[in-house]
């Protein structure tokens, strides 16, 4: 299965080049077109070598999509190709469009990130009362409620509805005190949905749609069940199963806690998402909501651990629908995610300038050692390329 594959350079490599040296220049367009080739190469021998039935990527730089590719097919045993605007479910990297909605409404007055959710949820309740008082809307979307991980993520698999849910978390009580500690969460960072329907007379999708998807102008973007299935060029869930990947049906339990894992999007799509993420869509989100949604809330030791990315990071944290990871010498902000049949990743690199997303239509833990490989490959150039110009300046200045 080959790839379609495109590449325009339209920026010099961040860290390569001073717009005023045009050899420079020249020579970060061609760095960059050969890491990014030699990652187009690999990441599709990889997905070849697995087996698996669709993928596609995107590469951002600045302002714009430097590289896509499509991988494969939308559903093993049929014929149409994957391409950079096939629709695939991002699953968990929903939960940084919740963290853009979520920091947009707080801005404008419709909420505070200190209100306690009691406030708007008044019913709420864990086994131990005190802790009701304690738990904010922060906490909810840094994942830092003190709640164990994933707590009734099984009730969700189970397709129990929200308002049979949340009586659930009166049996149980925090491992800490909210904002102390981190536990990921799918239901309690869902949440903020609710908050924002009460606040704003709005549903989430429908603010998600108004105040991301259309300015930010996401071509294929949508919300929920119905809006995956509204375009006709989707990517179709697998599961392996003796060995092989085979297509299932979509999933819908998820679907049903949206700031969680429910949008719809392709490579295109989450390449103009990381455009306004390394802050060239101001009048979506400014500087500051861009600040306010990285700042670092709780440490998240665990993904320290994570195979793939351990010999890599140094330091993780939570942030607001986005994780906060210290690359070597480098700060990616990061997300993944991971819904029946589905992989997605998404990361930047604010200070270089540099984006990646990924997507694929199986549960295939290659997409971790796809990222890595982009991100070191690319990172360790740059710092070779600065280090190289530091020695020439060096050298001319003797």
């Amino acid at each position: 299965m080959k790839p379609l594959f495109f590449i325009v350079l339209a920026l010099a490599f961040n860290g390569f080049a001073q717009a005023s040296d045009d050899d420079a220049i020249a020579q970060g367009e061609n760095e960059l077109a050969a890491l990014i080739a030699d990652f187009d190469q690999y990441y599709a021998g990889k997905l070849s070598e697995q087996d698996i039935p669709g993928g596609a990527y995107a590469i951002v730089q600045g302002n714009k999509i430097i590289a896509t590719a499509g991988f494969g097919v939308r559903e093993k045993g049929l014929p149409e190709l994957v391409d950079a605007n096939t629709v695939f479910r991002i699953a968990s990297v929903s939960k940084t469009f919740a963290g853009g909605l979520t920091s947009i409404l707080a801005s404008e007055g419709n909420f505070n990130w200190d209100d306690k959710l009691v406030k708007y949820l008044p019913d709420f309740s864990f086994k131990t009362k005190k802790y009701n008082s304690q738990l904010t809307l922060e906490h909810l979307l840094s994942q830092s409620t003190g709640v164990m991980a994933n707590a009734y993520d099984n009730l969700i698999e189970a397709n129990v509805p929200l308002d049979k849910i949340l009586p659930q978390f009166s049996k149980i009580d925090p491992l800490c005190n909210p904002g102390q500690c981190y536990g990921y969460q799918n239901v309690l960072f869902s949440l903020i949905d609710q908050v924002i329907q009460k606040t704003t007379k709005k549903t989430y999708a429908q603010l998600l749609e108004e105040r991301i998807i259309k300015p930010l102008q996401l071509p294929t973007a949508s919300v929920g069940l119905d809006g995956f299935f509204s375009t006709e060029n989707r990517a179709m869930p697998h599961v392996r199963a003796r060995g092989k990947w085979h297509p299932t049906k979509v999933a819908e339990s998820y679907y049903h806690f949206s700031p969680a894992a429910g949008v719809n999007a392709s490579a295109i799509d989450l390449g103009y998402w990381l455009i306004a993420q390394l802050g060239h869509n101001p009048k979506v989100l400014s500087e500051e909501l861009l600040k306010t949604i990285t700042k670092k809330r709780v440490k998240t030791r665990r993904d320290l651990r994570r195979k793939e990315w351990r010999r890599y990071l140094t330091d993780a944290h939570y942030a607001l629908g986005w994780r906060v990871y210290q690359f070597g010498q480098d700060e990616l902000i990061y997300h993944g995610g991971w819904v029946q049949g589905f992989r997605a990743e998404i990361a930047y690199s604010r200070e270089h300038q540099l984006g990646l997303v990924m997507l694929m239509n199986a549960e295939s833990n290659l997409i971790n050692e796809l990222g890595t490989y982009f991100w070191s490959g690319v990172l360790t150039a740059i710092h070779q390329q600065q280090q190289d110009k530091k020695d020439q300046l060096k050298a001319n200045a003797d």
